[in-house]
C-alpha cells in the first residue's frame, strides 16, 4: 500500500472535504422536506454505497466472527451518529450552513476533551492550546454580528 492510502492525515483530510460537502448538500436537501426525512434519505444511500465497498472489496464477514464488546460500541456509536445526523439535519434546516457547522465542529473540542477523561490520552501544552482555538474559531464563525 503506498504512502498516501495509509496516512491517517490524507484520510481525515479527505473527511474533511466530504464533511464541507455534507453540509452544503444537505443544506439544500432540506429546504423542501422535513429534516428527518432527508436524514433518512442520506442514511439509505451510505447503508448501499457501504454495503457496495464491502461486496466489492471483500471485507465482509461472519456476523458471528465479531466480539459481543465491539458490537456494543458499535451499536453505541451508531446511535450518537444518528442523534447526531438528527440533531445537524434540523440544525442546518434553521440556521446557515456557515453557522452550523462550525458549532458541529466543536465535537473536536470535545473528542479531545473525552479522549482525555475517558481513553487516557495525553496531549501537550500545544495541542490544548489548538483545542482552545478550535472551540473559539467555532464560536467567532458561528457568531452573527
Amino acid at each position: 500500500m503506498d504512502p498516501w492510502h495509509s496516512s491517517w492525515r490524507a484520510w481525515a483530510l479527505l473527511s474533511a472535504v466530504f464533511a464541507a460537502l455534507t453540509a452544503i448538500f444537505a443544506k439544500v436537501g432540506v429546504e423542501n422536506v422535513p429534516s428527518d426525512f432527508a436524514t433518512f434519505v442520506r442514511t439509505v444511500v451510505i447503508l448501499c454505497v457501504l454495503g457496495a465497498i464491502l461486496a466489492g472489496t471483500g471485507q465482509w464477514q461472519p456476523l458471528g466472527s465479531v466480539p459481543g464488546r465491539t458490537y456494543l460500541f458499535l451499536v453505541l456509536s451508531g446511535l450518537a451518529t444518528g442523534a447526531s445526523w438528527i440533531c445537524y439535519f434540523r440544525a442546518l434546516k434553521l440556521g446557515d450552513a456557515a453557522r452550523v457547522a462550525p458549532i458541529d465542529k466543536l465535537s473536536v473540542v470535545l473528542v479531545a476533551l473525552f479522549g482525555v477523561a475517558v481513553l487516557g490520552e495525553r496531549l501537550s501544552g500545544p495541542n490544548w492550546l489548538g483545542v482552545g482555538l478550535i472551540a473559539a474559531g467555532a464560536v467567532l464563525v458561528a457568531h452573527k454580528g
